[in-house]
């Protein structure tokens, strides 16, 4: 009976593959991933900034830049400060103001090389006569995603993780404040009454914090694509989400048949 059916079997076609990474570390762990979709035959196009740090020319992919306002330097200072930020031990709250302060820098900064982007009519006009199959992107910076929605392109999400929980709310996935710890917290998957409650408080900052933080980008995305558009919706259209997870690191949480 299933011979009829592996006759009409064929092996899978290699795709044109867009990719919009995200500078630093996170870049490091696309690359891997580039490398052994180019060894599959895949035709690769990586478009960044021309100031970028990390991103390089590879034979396992062609290279495009455009430019932006920002310089290296700034950039590379900008990121350094914020990584020693991230690892200080200093108070709760101290941690909170300094990485909510750095994410607003850090926003302004990539929006405008997004804006830079979807405006570089050449670069623009280049993506939509190469007929993409697919879109590889970070969604820390949505502006892949902006893309994607603009030319009805599906997108393939590779991230560690969000702020504010924003990857999985956007891919719809449950996620009690009661259970599941919050970033900054310390807090484990097994808490007490006062640590949920204070999870919770975590919780209710998070909507404030994370609009002012992503605002530049939503603004970006209800200009560029013409319609109201919150970071969550923009991230909702994501086809496939690649985390680079484990639960031996992270605490177990519900994810989504398509993460």
């Amino acid at each position: 009976v299933l011979l009829p059916f592996l006759c009409c079997l064929r092996p899978a076609a290699a795709g044109k593959l867009l990719v919009i990474p995200m500078e630093g570390s996170h870049w490091l762990s696309m690359k891997k991933v580039l490398a052994e979709l180019s060894k599959r035959g895949h035709e690769i196009v990586v478009i960044t900034p021309d100031s970028k740090m990390l991103i390089d020319s590879s034979k396992t992919y062609e290279l495009k830049t455009y430019p932006v306002p920002f310089k290296q330097e700034e950039m590379e200072e900008h990121i350094h400060s914020f990584s020693a930020d991230c690892f200080s031990k200093e108070p709760f709250l101290v941690r909170f103001m300094k990485t909510w302060s750095n994410f607003r820098k850090s926003t302004i900064m990539f929006q405008t090389f997004c804006s830079s982007l979807l405006y570089n009519k050449e670069m623009m006009q280049y993506i939509e006569e190469s007929k993409f199959d697919a879109i590889f992107t970070d969604p820390l910076t949505p502006c892949g995603q902006i893309i994607a929605l603009h030319f009805s392109i599906p997108t393939v999400l590779f991230l560690r993780g969000l702020p504010c929980s924003i990857d999985i709310h956007a891919a719809q996935s449950p996620d009690p404040p009661s259970y599941v710890p919050r970033m900054f917290s310390l807090n484990t998957d097994h808490m007490t009454f006062s640590q949920r409650v204070k999870n919770f408080l975590i919780t209710l900052s998070e909507s404030f914090t994370c609009s002012m933080v992503f605002s530049p980008f939503e603004s970006l995305a209800s200009e560029f694509l013409q319609k109201p558009m919150t970071i969550t919706q923009l991230l909702s259209h994501g086809s496939i989400w690649l985390k680079r997870t484990d639960f031996v690191f992270d605490y177990p949480m519900p994810v989504m048949p398509n993460m």
